[in-house]
């Protein structure tokens, strides 16, 4: 279990860059394996699919211990294989209950030209 409690302000970083196995892969798990996801552009790149970007707030919510309720992202711009995409988690709001904490708060992923390509809302508890 976490052993620090989430905290009003508490903010994470976490960065990622994407492959063309990794944008395979999840075209085999989720069955999204539409064109702009298999066959290069002019650059050689792919485009990531959207929930596929949506796993770096993931991997920083997982390694919190949060468990989300609800989540809900908007995707702006496309991400494309070989960017790095960094995400900023900031922690809202938190709420003590006798057995959890109850959380909420955004996420922010930017490309390497610090254009915003995805941003959500999340809400959740963190297990005492």
């Amino acid at each position: 279990m976490q052993t620090e409690p989430p905290v009003e302000g508490d903010t994470y970083i976490h960065e990622r860059t994407f492959t063309h196995e990794d944008v395979r892969r999840f075209g085999e798990i989720s069955g999204d394996t539409q064109s702009i996801h298999t066959d290069p552009d002019e650059e050689g790149r792919l485009v990531v699919q959207g929930l596929l970007t949506a796993t770096i707030p993931t991997k920083i919510g997982g390694d919190q211990e949060f468990i989300a309720r609800t989540m809900e992202y908007d995707f702006r711009r496309p991400v494309y294989t070989g960017e790095t995409i960094t995400c900023e988690w900031t922690t809202e709001t938190v709420k003590e209950r006798a057995d959890r904490y109850e959380a909420s708060g955004t996420a922010v992923c930017r490309n390497e030209e610090g254009t915003t390509v995805m941003a959500g809302y999340f809400e959740g508890i963190v297990r005492k």
